[in-house]
């Protein structure tokens, strides 16, 4: 069995950003496995405070679970790394929380963020995931792939940074629904249309990435590396 591992930075982001590529892996066979390795509350306050949202990250831990139970996944971690905060951690200590989810899992693919995000969580794990998928001998990890995530991957203006080009594709037309669906279960981490985290948003994006490589509906992906 083949076997893709998801590394998200907080919850909701492993759904907006490749959520019905997980549902088609699975469909097909595979193996996913899911980790969220930052908790999505604390950066509302000046002063980092968990207790203080005690029963919002304890919620958001359920949307979690009920979201990527929609997409059929083999296993969802929730770890509890600073919501926002990540750029303040040593480089070493994110990678070695990657390197231990590569070693259990083994997988064939890993899906990460872009480099490129406003998100600075996004940007620390994004190096982080770098690091530990360096192809050494014998490495697990054959593909490599960054996905988008509204409100964050768009919001860089194209002189400040690296730019999300996709060149990865995956055609998500039966599976569009179920991403939309998981992104329901996360209904308070979801906002209004216009704004680029809205069900009708994210829909319109997948329609846009599915018309230009030809079919109703797609996630679209930078490739990191892919060894065949």
């Amino acid at each position: 069995m083949k076997v893709a591992l998801v590394i998200a930075a907080h919850p909701d982001d492993e759904v907006l950003g490749c959520g019905a590529t997980i549902a088609r892996l699975a469909d097909e066979g595979w193996a996913v496995h899911v980790v969220i390795v930052a908790e999505g509350a604390t950066s509302r306050n000046i002063v980092r405070d968990p207790a203080m949202h005690e029963q919002e990250l304890s919620e958001l831990a359920k949307c979690a679970e009920v979201a990527n139970g929609i997409l059929e996944v083999a296993s969802v971690k929730l770890l509890s790394l600073p919501d926002n905060r990540m750029d303040g951690m040593e480089l070493l200590d994110v990678v070695k929380i990657v390197e231990a989810e590569i070693e259990l899992h083994k997988p064939d693919m890993v899906l990460t963020h872009h480099t490129g995000d406003v998100n600075v969580d996004h940007q620390v794990l994004h190096d982080a995931v770098i690091t530990a998928c360096r192809p050494q001998p014998g490495h697990w990890v054959r593909t490599l792939l960054f996905f988008e995530v509204p409100s964050s991957t768009e919001w860089r203006p194209a002189a400040s940074g690296m730019q999300f080009a996709p060149d990865y594709f995956f055609d998500v037309t039966d599976f569009l629904d179920r991403k939309l669906a998981a992104l329901n279960a996360y209904a308070p981490e979801m906002r209004a249309f216009p704004h680029p985290r809205s069900i009708k948003a994210v829909e319109h994006l997948a329609g846009w990435r599915g018309a230009t490589i030809g079919c109703a509906a797609a996630e679209a992906f930078m490739l990191g590396r892919a060894i065949i």
